[in-house]
């Protein structure tokens, strides 16, 4: 199944069903399709060759969806680059990609052209709020390209610890297998309503809208300003699924929910990084049928373990097993499988490995390569460089980024096993450790975090709970309050950025 064939699946399951909705913006399976079809007819029609990369630079809407499904219908690569970011960021990712197209919208265009370096050389432009409607007339139905499932279907370009953001490149199979995956482990069908809150430059986001299509569910598109955007949209649009990352469900469940939206909300979703157990609590207070769906994965392989929501009461730290069509292993330094409860690395293997990065060969050798011989499989496999431990039932638990782990006075410290003493203290909404290079130390334990209500807790009273819950050796040297943390462009909190801010508090540069 190639991507583009998504919608048609869709279309066979629900086919005067809605498919999107983006406000008073609705379409049909049926519409969709053509739309995709005569969207995929006018890119051939302005020079698009097999294989070429599209930067799409816009917020989620109706036609935004239609022309990435457009461009995997003609051959080409879409290239969704996230809305929030800036000329500088949009002008390394048109560069690196090489793409020969940018749809777009005029304001952005211009603000390209103001505040960034000159557009790649013959780029060609196409202006999605002034002549998209005379751009879908110049199709036709029937007049599509002819990819093949390993062929490439996108570049998501993913930020890491050090460096410009990244190309992760993936195929048709990867993008259709991963979508059957979360389809029939969250038993999404034609009945959902899926309220898709996150950009589709990040594959979780992406795939909200590609297992509804296929599920012939309706997508439902928010481009939210504040938190309260989502919650009067479970409400208004009686959604089913929702998937959010952590520090976006911190903000959600901060708000009154109505009760509305307790009897219709089926089904949520967290990845992107562990949620606290009080957001757990939280959520089970609030919709106490809804099940809760806990994830792990990583734009490389798309989606890599679930949790079943029978299990969230008892094993609520857990990141769970495989998802369907992937293989998941622990291996310790050695290169052995890791015995149940000893730290290892998680390898994800299978058709949901992407391709490697690209133009980054040399990145692309240290991420992406085989299992030991041992494992028996020559199956494409990332490694994660995620620290895991399994239990003795295969539960899978996340220790850390093994970039992000703390040496401290001759120890390895995780930053999640003091987040979760920080977030035990009543009052603290975010909280982040990081590792500050200390002359003394190796490094030092420094905290950030933001409070629900500033009278009641204060910075002393985090230390007090720590210095009560941790060893010495983990008690954070400061804690740092602060209004708001920072975020990346997909919602998580930026603990590199912050680290970096924080590098010469105690005199040393790294």
């Amino acid at each position: 199944m190639l991507f583009g064939d998504i919608i048609e699946r869709g279309m066979k399951r629900n086919p005067l069903g809605e498919a999107l909705r983006m406000g008073a913006d609705s379409v049909n399976y049926v519409d969709l399709a053509a739309r995709v079809e005569r969207a995929a007819s006018a890119f051939l029609r302005r020079g698009l060759k097999a294989g070429d990369r599209v930067a799409v630079y816009l917020p989620k809407s109706v036609p935004t969806v239609t022309a990435l499904f457009g461009l995997a219908r003609a051959g080409g690569v879409f290239v969704p680059v996230n809305p929030v970011l800036k000329a500088r960021q949009v002008n390394h990712i048109l560069a690196d990609s090489g793409a020969t197209m940018l749809v777009t919208s005029a304001d952005r265009l211009a603000m390209l052209r103001q505040d960034g370096e000159a557009l790649p050389p013959g780029m060609r432009e196409i202006i999605l709020d002034t002549d998209w409607d005379e751009f879908l007339d110049s199709g036709a139905e029937g007049a599509i390209g002819h990819p093949l499932p390993d062929d490439l279907a996108a570049l998501l370009y993913t930020s890491g610890s050090t460096g410009l953001p990244k190309g992760v490149m993936l195929s048709h199979r990867n993008l259709t297998t991963g979508a059957r995956s979360v389809v029939s482990y969250l038993d999404n069908t034609a009945s959902d309503r899926i309220l898709c809150v996150l950009p589709l430059s990040f594959d979780y986001g992406l795939s909200q809208v590609s297992t509804a299509l296929l599920a012939g569910a309706s997508a439902v598109l928010i481009n939210h300003l504040f938190p309260q955007d989502i919650v009067t949209a479970l409400e208004r649009e009686a959604i089913t699924g929702l998937a959010c990352v952590p520090p976006l469900w911190l903000q959600v469940l901060a708000l009154d929910w109505p009760e509305s939206i307790a009897r219709t909300l089926r089904y949520v979703t967290n990845s992107g990084g562990r949620i606290p157990r009080h957001a757990v609590t939280a959520l089970r207070q609030r919709a106490p049928d809804t099940r809760i769906f806990l994830m792990y994965g990583l734009t490389e392989a798309f989606r890599s373990t679930y949790l079943d929501p029978a299990e969230v009461d008892r094993r609520p730290d857990s990141i769970g097993k495989a998802i369907p069509h992937a293989r998941i292993d622990v291996i310790d330094a050695a290169g052995n499988s890791a015995a149940p409860g000893e730290p290892g690395e998680l390898v994800h293997s299978g058709p949901l490995v992407a391709h490697g990065y690209w133009n980054d060969p040399e990145r692309t050798a240290a991420r992406f390569r085989p299992l030991p011989p041992s494992f028996g499989s020559a199956d494409p496999a990332v490694w994660s460089g995620d620290t895991v431990t399994r239990d003795a039932d295969g539960f899978l638990y996340f220790v850390e980024r093994q970039d992000n782990m703390i040496k401290t006075s001759g120890y390895r410290v995780s930053p999640t096993e003091i987040e979760d003493v920080l977030y035990e203290v009543d009052g603290v909404s975010e909280a982040v450790a990081l590792g500050v290079p200390h002359p003394g130390l190796g490094q030092a334990i420094v905290c950030l975090i933001t409070l629900r209500d500033e009278d009641e807790t204060s910075s002393d009273d985090v230390l007090a709970r720590c210095r009560a819950q941790l060893p010495a050796f983990m008690v954070p040297k400061a804690v740092i309050l602060r209004d708001s943390l920072p975020r990346n462009p997909n919602g998580k909190i930026d603990r590199s950025g912050l680290a970096r801010e924080m590098a010469g508090m105690f005199g040393v540069a790294e």
